[in-house]
């Protein structure tokens, strides 16, 4: 989008959208590399470290498109569904108004696919 010169708040605003880490766009990002990958699979343990680096290349390029000034860290679990239970944790210290994160749990009758994104601006 052109600047706009009779509306200074509307330029801001066209400029913080493209520099912001925009939590529904990368999950939407996530979403689709999750079901590209694993969709309708069942669980195959030999397939995991395949799907896991696929997904997180697959996300990985698709943000690197959206051409914003970021480093990305992204991290991916996949896991059998067999009841056990799982805790994970992340901390980070960044810029509230710059920096973000946005984390998906998919599943399916057989498997969890956690996938984690951190932005953090350059």
């Amino acid at each position: 989008m052109e600047p706009n010169a009779e509306c200074p708040s509307l330029n801001s605003s066209l400029n913080i959208s493209e520099n912001q880490f925009v939590v529904d766009e990368v999950s939407a990002i996530i979403k689709e590399a999750i079901e590209s990958t694993i969709g309708g699979n069942s669980y195959q343990h030999g397939k995991v470290s395949t799907w896991s680096t696929t997904i997180m290349d697959t996300i990985l390029a698709s943000l690197v498109k959206l051409h914003k000034p970021f480093k990305y860290v992204v991290s991916c679990v996949i896991m059998q569904k067999t009841g056990a239970g799982l805790q994970t944790a992340a901390s980070c210290l960044w810029d509230n108004d710059t920096d973000g994160s946005s984390t998906l749990r998919w599943e399916n009758k057989t498997m969890y696919c956690i996938v984690s994104v951190y932005g953090l601006a350059v």
